[in-house]
């Protein structure tokens, strides 16, 4: 008897240490997925609909702050988001020590320029103020989209990284203005133009169709599918991504956005 307790108690050891290191991708737990509220969180919420009326739970969450969302994939709170583009996912990582990574991308949801003040990009006047995102990886996005309107050049050394300090030339002597990426869209009327992320300009009301200039699906800033790294093969997230990617979210999406949101599928 004091064998057979001796081999029980060895086997509990070895089947809880496997446990501890193998990743529990508990397949009738519902899929828990953070998301921004707003236009975007719309068509998760749908595609939710639809794996819930499978018989497959899926529950969308939505933060206020883009920065808990990460925070609550790194911790396991949440095993997928859709929020995020890669050079933001990395900087968090960097910064935050997340080990969170890219699945694939989902859709282009193009920043724009924008002005009340002005209806072509060659109407901008000398010494024009510029609003851009003063977080590092949309201050980057921004500062490639002042580039691709011919307004500043940047220095070709410095990658996607960039700053302000990577401007190498500025024709028109720009002042560009740093702020909070809610803040862009409201301060239009007091700047003579604005970089705005396209889900806060659609808060903010204004239209796409508007813009001096969009980004086009050449982006580098295309939305993306991230999970932490030990949960990136949880077959439930391949399951609901295969869900979104259906013909109905699609037209949502382009329906919604009159085409200038871009489906990557």
């Amino acid at each position: 008897m004091n064998l057979l307790r001796v081999v029980k108690k060895n086997m509990l050891c070895v089947a809880l240490s496997l446990a501890s290191v193998a990743p529990a991708f508990a397949a009738d737990a519902p899929l828990r997925v953070g998301a921004s509220p707003g236009p975007y969180s719309d068509f998760l919420q749908e595609a939710a609909k639809i794996a819930n009326a499978e018989g497959f739970p899926v529950k969308v969450i939505e933060f206020t702050e883009p920065t808990q969302i990460n925070e609550a994939t790194q911790a396991g709170d949440i095993d997928l988001n859709n929020f995020q583009h890669v050079p933001y996912m990395l900087r968090q990582n960097e910064s935050r020590g997340y080990k969170i990574v890219a699945i694939k991308p989902s859709y282009v949801a193009p920043a724009g320029i924008y002005s009340t003040k002005v209806k072509s990009l060659d109407r901008l006047p000398n010494g024009a103020k510029i609003a851009i995102t003063n977080d590092p990886a949309n201050e980057a996005r921004a500062l490639f989209l002042l580039q691709k309107a011919g307004l500043i050049k940047l220095k070709t050394s410095s990658g996607i990284n960039v700053g302000l300090t990577d401007i190498s030339e500025n024709p028109k002597h720009l002042k560009i203005v740093l702020l909070d990426e809610v803040q862009v869209p409201r301060v239009l009327v007091d700047v003579d133009a604005g970089v705005v992320n396209l889900n806060k300009g659609v808060l903010a009301g204004l239209n796409p169709k508007d813009a001096l200039l969009l980004e086009d699906k050449t982006s580098q800033w295309a939305i993306i599918w991230a999970a932490r790294a030990d949960r990136k093969d949880d077959p439930r997230i391949a399951r609901f991504i295969k869900i979104f990617e259906s013909d109905k979210i699609k037209q949502m999406i382009l329906t919604k956005f009159n085409g200038t949101v871009i489906p990557s599928w």
